[in-house]
């Protein structure tokens, strides 16, 4: 069984997790809004991946017969200025979930809860890529914020960003993945 504080803490990030899945539902409709459905797709994509870590969340505290606890999740930002602020939210987003991902695996770590810490390894690995993904991709739309059509271009050209459903190594998802 994780230690307390590690459930306590697992369960308060999957409120995050959820949460960051509904700003990404937010981005996506700007984008799709402004007819821009290359960077509306890839925000779609990252919501659905969101959603999953929340998922491998869940399904770790039930597999490890821990409480879960499915939580109330704050409403998304709606509405932004222009096609660079919603990515430039996605990263700072993304650069706090690796804080509060961070967080977790101190907390497993000074439990002594070894399962707990193995698990959150993987979501450490992830967010590599996720905050270098956002990062390249706002340096992107700050270069053709005069023409939005470029990053369109950029998106259909480039394999870019990418999921995590087909990592191997990726803990199983409660309800299997999308």
């Amino acid at each position: 069984m994780p230690a307390p504080e590690f459930v306590d803490a697992l369960n308060e990030q999957i409120a995050h997790e959820f949460a960051a899945s509904q700003q990404y539902v937010a981005v996506a409709v700007h984008y799709d809004r402004e007819t821009l459905p290359r960077l509306a797709g890839f925000f779609y994509a990252q919501a659905v991946e969101e959603r999953g870590h929340a998922m491998k969340m869940i399904q770790y505290l039930m597999d490890v017969d821990a409480d879960v606890v499915v939580p109330p999740v704050r409403g998304p930002r709606n509405g932004f200025a222009d096609i660079v602020e919603p990515i430039q939210i996605a990263l700072d987003q993304e650069k706090q979930v690796t804080e509060q991902i961070s967080r977790l695996a101190k907390i497993a770590r000074e439990t002594g809860d070894y399962q707990s810490e193995q698990f959150i390894q993987w979501f450490l690995k992830e967010q590599v890529e996720e905050v270098s993904t956002m990062g390249d991709l706002l340096t992107t739309v700050k270069r053709s914020a005069a023409n939005p059509l470029w990053v369109e271009e950029f998106l259909a050209r480039e394999s870019f960003g990418g999921g995590d459903e087909g990592d191997a190594g990726a803990p199983p998802t409660a309800g299997g993945d999308l």
